[in-house]
């Protein structure tokens, strides 16, 4: 089985089980594993940073209302 296999299993299981899986392909630590899964209610924030005329994309607008449905904290920080 490919690793890629045995991945989209394992976020499969994590989100039967309740958690918000993210899959991250790049960040700015080098080492950090590739799933993350946050359980209900965590107390996790999300920050989406924009300048303050900046205008959030429908597919941010998604996912951030999908992150507040599942307990997780959001802010859309403008300085």
């Amino acid at each position: 089985m490919t690793e890629q296999k045995i991945q989209s299993q394992r976020i499969k299981q994590l989100e039967d089980e309740g958690y918000y899986v993210i899959k991250l392909i790049k960040t700015n630590k080098n080492g950090i594993p590739d799933l993350v899964a946050i359980p209900p209610d965590c107390g996790v924030l999300f920050s989406e940073v924009k300048r303050p005329e900046g205008k959030l994309s429908r597919l941010q607008e998604y996912r951030l209302k999908e992150l507040k449905e599942h307990g997780v904290r959001t802010e859309v920080y403008r300085g």
